[in-house]
């Protein structure tokens, strides 16, 4: 038999339904190019990562679909595998920490036209309590400037430097996120707005067309 995986992420506690649903046909796309069964949860839904694991049966894998490694991924993660009594699940590393991941933001900044004399704004979540999300951030920034010749800064929503304090830089923001939440739909905006950003604001990074093929890689 095949090995299971559950795609695992976040979620939107406002509205838990929606997010496990765009999460849904994200794994979809991702079971079309593996093996094994491919199917999803996330953490703002009750008893969610529970009722998967007790369907798939005991051993599998678990990709996070995060942007970071860490607390989250060492810690919390199989902490709540254990308390839901899932027994044999191989944690994966995250979709931010694929090295695939940071060619893939190099090639959609170079297709919005990133090159030298433009500024490219990677947008990220960060962490008051933690470098490693930004040190992400940051190695994904520099390699956009090292293979573009784009000047290219990260800012983030939760630690500074803050978008919001990004006056009079950027042309292309791409947001360092795997799916289209409040972060993405609201508070990125909001702060560029607010910082006067003229520019181009891509679409997250976790919904381009070939991110299901970088996971279902991983995976394999």
């Amino acid at each position: 038999m095949n090995t299971p995986t559950l795609i695992v992420a976040h979620g939107q506690p406002s509205a838990p339904a929606q997010a496990a649903r765009e999460l849904a046909d994200f794994a979809l796309q991702v079971a079309a190019l593996c093996d094994g069964p491919v199917v999803s949860v996330t953490l703002a839904e009750p008893e969610g990562l529970a009722q998967a694991t007790a369907a798939l049966g005991q051993g599998g894998r678990v990709f996070p679909m995060f942007m970071a490694g860490g607390w989250f991924t060492r810690i919390h993660l199989p902490s709540k595998l254990r308390d839901a009594g899932a027994v044999g699940w191989q944690v994966l590393e995250p979709f931010g920490c694929d090295p695939a991941l940071a060619d893939l933001a190099v090639t959609i900044a170079r297709e919005a036209g990133a090159q030298a004399g433009v500024e490219v704004l990677l947008a990220a979540h960060g962490s008051f309590k933690s470098s490693v999300p930004s040190d992400i951030a940051y190695s994904i920034a520099a390699k956009i400037a090292a293979e573009t010749g784009a000047t290219t800064r990260a800012a983030f929503i939760d630690q500074t430097p803050q978008l919001v304090d990004t006056a009079g830089f950027g042309q292309i923001c791409l947001p360092f996120f795997a799916a289209a939440g409040g972060h993405v739909t609201q508070d990125i905006p909001e702060a560029l707005q607010a910082a006067g950003f003229a520019g181009k604001i891509l679409p997250p990074i976790g919904l381009d067309r070939r991110a299901p093929a970088l996971v279902a890689a991983a995976i394999k």
